[in-house]
């Protein structure tokens, strides 16, 4: 691994050293807090006791209250349980204090506070239920636990929010397959019906378009290469259905080279423009189709005939449209720009998607070499 290719995620700490790695940051963090008034040693000294508390206290919360109540929607389980847990860790952190640290505190720092030695002097559960002994254990045991468990809490949310989205993406992506099919496999029993010599050539392109989607759309972004080449390949198959009752334009513009994209995410708007524009209209038809891409950007217009409405504020999409409008929503929010525009005559399409770069071997060789020491 080169410096040019290193990325932070691929440092990869096993989950347990992590944690060590964090709580010996949180007792660092509390020994500075507590050395106000004694010396670095004996902060660090006094928090040794404390720390055992507040790790179990922490774990317990977020490794057994939080994942079987909370996120399980048992509420009145989890308060109590987590009033029960706060309440056991204040009086084992004050139990704690009174077994271990005071004592030292009084015999080493000679601590000669009558108010302090009245309360801590006394017998054991008189000492251990002072309601002052109480509070500050209380907030001694909460003032890390509750800033960490916020983040754990943020990060499980988070988790789940991603785990919920993945979900909905692979379900949106699901669609797209058995759709197309479904629509294609329409064309070819029109054309099988007038036993038309292009069955076989129809056949033979859908073959080669399910085949890109079975094997080549499984991860997350394509070339924008292969995803343009197609969207040619699916025209190819409509102007056989429609032979030279349409008229189709298909424009390319820019660099494709080394531009990623999500997979089937252009190719709905161009289908819609034949199965409810083309198909939906007697006689004459076209479709235009134009791709520009500029820098790390690719405008995609889709304009077709629009056909007579059957009622009104029918519009001409169908699932694949509000389909991929969903899917675009979450795998480029903030970074696309659609609009739709549904004339007496015309169906128009703008498609504006941010695109991740690639980088080239050549620039990433030479990349290296400036940032590794020779």
């Amino acid at each position: 691994m080169n410096a040019a290719s290193f990325k932070p995620g691929d440092l990869h700490i096993p989950r347990v050293l992590q944690h060590i790695i964090f709580w010996v940051l949180v007792m660092l963090a509390l020994t500075v807090i507590y050395s106000v008034q004694v010396s670095m040693a004996v902060s660090f000294r006094n928090n040794l006791f404390y720390a055992p508390v507040q790790i179990a206290y922490y774990y317990v919360i977020a490794y057994w209250v939080v994942p079987a109540y909370l996120f399980k929607g048992k509420y009145i389980k989890f308060i109590v349980l987590s009033v029960v847990v706060a309440v056991v860790s204040m009086l084992l952190s004050r139990s704690s204090g009174l077994i271990f640290v005071i004592p030292y505190m009084i015999k080493t720092q000679h601590i000669t506070d009558p108010d302090y030695l009245s309360i801590n002097n006394r017998p054991f559960f008189q000492s251990l239920f002072n309601t002052v002994g109480l509070v500050n254990a209380f907030k001694g045991t909460n003032l890390i636990i509750g800033f960490v468990l916020a983040v754990k809490l943020f990060k499980m949310w988070y988790e789940r929010k991603q785990a919920a989205l993945e979900a909905e993406l692979g379900a949106l992506k699901a669609q797209v397959h058995p759709h197309f099919l479904f629509n294609t496999l329409n064309n070819l029993y029109a054309l099988s019906l007038n036993n038309s010599p292009k069955s076989p050539e129809l056949i033979l392109g859908l073959s080669g378009i399910l085949r890109y989607m079975l094997y080549e759309c499984s991860t997350d972004e394509v070339p924008l290469e292969k995803e343009v080449f197609m969207m040619q390949q699916y025209v190819n198959l409509e102007k056989l259905r429609y032979e030279d009752r349409i008229d189709i334009n298909f424009n390319i513009s820019g660099n494709l080279k080394n531009k990623q994209i999500a997979p089937l995410i252009i190719l709905p708007f161009i289908e819609n423009a034949f199965k409810h524009g083309a198909s939906e209209t007697t006689g004459q038809v076209w479709v235009n189709v134009d791709i520009a891409v500029r820098d790390n950007w690719v405008k995609l217009k889709v304009a077709n005939n629009n056909p007579p409405k059957n009622t009104p504020g029918d519009m001409g999409a169908g699932i694949g449209l509000s389909n991929v409008i969903k899917r675009l929503n979450l795998l480029y929010p903030g970074t696309h720009y659609l609009k739709i525009m549904d004339e007496e005559d015309t169906f128009l399409i703008v498609l504006d998607v941010e695109m991740s770069p690639v980088v080239q071997p050549a620039k990433q060789a030479q990349l290296s070499k400036q940032l590794v020491p020779a």
